[in-house]
C-alpha cells in the first residue's frame, strides 16, 4: 500500500505541475477515503486545498471524516462559506461532532453557522451528553419503521429514508420514540408476503445501551454481540440513537493506546507518533520518568541501610541486578495479564480470590523453575568458570530463596494493584509496569538482605 500511495502521489504531483485537474479527479473518485487521506499526508499545504477541492462532495466529505484534526482545520480556515456548508452538511452527526470537539472555539462558530438547523440542534444534542458516554458518540442518523407497515411499507420508508442515514441494514421499530423491536434488511427480503405486519417479523428482544453509557463499555458489546450498530436509549426506553461499529473500533484503538502509553509510563496523547513534536513527546514522557526517578531512592536508601552487609560478603552486590529485573518482569508479566483481562471484562473485584491463588500456584511454578536455573548458573558460571571463591552454596542459596520469594510477591502485587485500583475508580493501566517495578525492586532487595542475614550473617 505504500508503493502504492508513493506511485499516485508522484503521479498527482506531474498531472498537478501539468494542469490536468480532470485527470487528478478521475485517478480520486476511484479511491477509498482513506487512501486519499493518505495520498493528501505527502502534498504539500498549498496543493492540499486544490487537491481537495477536485473530490465530488460526498466522497470530500467521507475523506475529510478521515483526516487528522489539524489538516481539518488547516482546510476549513481555506474553506469558503459556501465549501464549509457543503462539507458540514454531508456529514454523519457523529463525525460532525468529533470534528467540533477537535476544533478552536473560532472554527467551532463557524462550523456551526454553516450547519443546517437540523444538524445544528443534533449536534448541539450529542454535545451535552458526558464526554466518553454512548451518548456523546452516537448518531442520531438510523432508520425507524413503525409497527403497524407492511414490510411494502418499510421498503419505501427505507428507500425514501435511508440516503441520509449511516446505516440500514438493521431498522429500529418505535412507537412514539419508545423502543419495541428491530427487524434487518435480510429479514424484510426473505419475508414471502409484502403484506406482513412488521410487528409480526420483528425481534422485540433488542440489547440496548444507555446514554451514559461508558463508551468503552459500549464498544465491548458492540464486539460481544457482533452487531453493525447498538441502540442508545434515554431513562424512560426511548430510542435517541445509533452507536455503529466503525466508531466502536476506533474508541477500542483509543482505549488500547491510552492504555499502553499509560502502562508504559506516559501520559497520553491524542497526536500520532509522527505528528508529535519532541517537545510533545518531552511532556508526555518527563512526569512519570521524574516520579520513577524519586521513587526509586527509597531502593538506594534500603542499600545504604545495608552497607555493613554488604561489605562483609560483597559477592552479593553482583546479584542484585538480577533479582531486581527477575522481580520486575514477573510483576510486569502479571499486571498486563490481569489489565488485560480486566480491560475484556473477563474479571471484576469479587474475582480478586481466584485471581491471588492462580497467581500464587504460578508463581511458584515460575520461581522454583527460574531457582533451579540460577543455582545452576551461579554453581558453574560463577563459581567454577569464573573461579570465585566468595560464591558459595550458601550464597547460591540465598539468590536463590530470595529469587522464588521475589517473583511469588512481584505477581502477588502485579496482580492485586490493577484490581485495586480499578475498585478504587481508577485505570487499572496506571498500576502497570515502572510503577509495579519501583515497589517490587523495593521489596526485592528487602526480602534479599533478609534471608542473607538469616542465613549468612547469624
Amino acid at each position: 500500500m505504500a508503493v502504492h500511495n508513493v506511485t499516485v502521489e508522484s503521479t498527482l504531483g506531474v498531472l498537478l505541475k501539468e494542469k490536468r485537474y480532470s485527470a487528478i479527479r478521475d485517478i480520486l473518485v476511484t479511491m477509498n477515503p482513506a487512501d486519499i487521506v493518505a495520498v493528501f499526508d505527502g502534498v504539500t499545504q498549498e496543493q492540499l486545498p486544490l487537491l481537495f477541492r477536485l473530490l465530488p462532495k460526498e466522497l470530500a466529505a467521507e475523506t475529510f471524516v478521515e483526516m487528522e484534526p489539524e489538516t481539518q482545520e488547516l482546510l476549513i480556515r481555506g474553506f469558503s462559506d459556501l465549501e464549509l456548508h457543503e462539507v458540514v452538511n454531508e456529514l454523519y452527526v457523529d463525525d460532525a461532532v468529533d470534528i467540533v470537539e477537535e476544533m478552536p472555539a473560532n472554527v467551532v462558530k463557524r462550523i456551526l453557522a454553516q450547519a443546517s438547523p437540523d444538524m445544528r440542534k443534533e449536534i448541539n444534542e450529542i454535545l451535552r451528553y458526558p464526554e466518553n458516554s454512548a451518548g456523546s458518540i452516537m448518531t442520531t442518523e438510523y432508520v425507524s419503521l413503525r409497527p403497524e407497515m407492511t414490510v411494502s411499507e418499510a421498503f419505501d420508508r427505507i428507500k425514501n429514508t435511508g440516503v441520509d442515514k449511516e446505516t440500514i441494514y438493521t431498522c429500529y421499530v418505535t412507537k412514539e420514540r419508545n423502543l419495541l423491536g428491530l427487524v434487518t434488511v435480510k429479514d424484510l427480503l426473505l419475508c414471502p408476503d409484502r403484506e406482513t405486519k412488521i410487528e409480526a417479523l420483528m425481534n422485540p428482544h433488542v440489547i440496548t445501551v444507555s446514554t451514559l453509557t461508558d463508551q468503552e463499555d459500549t464498544a465491548r458489546m458492540l464486539s460481544k454481540y457482533n452487531f453493525l450498530a447498538m441502540p442508545v436509549v434515554d431513562s424512560g426506553n426511548r430510542m435517541v440513537g445509533i452507536v455503529t461499529f466503525d466508531d466502536a473500533m476506533d474508541i477500542l484503538q483509543e482505549e488500547a493506546t491510552e492504555d499502553i502509553e499509560i502502562m508504559a509510563g506516559m501520559t497520553p496523547s491524542d497526536k500520532t507518533y509522527m505528528r508529535s513534536s519532541p517537545l510533545d513527546l518531552f511532556r508526555h514522557r518527563i512526569p512519570w520518568l521524574m516520579l520513577l526517578m524519586v521513587s526509586a531512592t527509597f531502593t538506594g536508601m534500603i542499600i545504604t541501610g545495608f552497607e555493613n552487609a554488604l561489605a562483609a560478603q560483597v559477592v552479593l552486590t553482583a546479584f542484585i541486578p538480577m533479582l531486581m529485573d527477575t522481580g520486575g518482569n514477573s510483576g510486569s508479566q502479571s499486571s498486563v495479564t490481569v489489565i488485560r483481562a480486566l480491560s475484556l471484562g473477563e474479571i471484576d473485584f469479587k474475582d480478586m480470590a481466584s485471581v491471588v491463588w492462580k497467581e500464587i500456584r504460578s508463581s511458584v511454578l515460575c520461581g522454583t523453575a527460574l531457582a533451579c536455573a540460577c543455582f545452576g548458573k551461579i554453581m558453574l558460571i560463577d563459581r567454577l568458570l569464573l573461579h570465585n571463591p566468595d560464591v558459595t552454596v550458601l550464597v547460591a542459596l540465598v539468590v536463590c530463596c530470595t529469587m522464588v520469594l521475589t517473583v511469588m510477591v512481584a505477581e502477588l502485587i502485579g496482580c492485586t494493584l490493577p484490581i485495586i485500583a480499578k475498585r478504587m475508580g481508577f485505570d487499572p493501566a496506571v498500576m502497570a509496569s515502572p510503577f509495579i517495578t519501583t515497589i517490587v525492586d523495593a521489596v526485592s532487595l528487602l526480602l534479599y538482605f533478609g534471608i542473607a542475614n538469616l542465613l549468612l550473617f547469624r
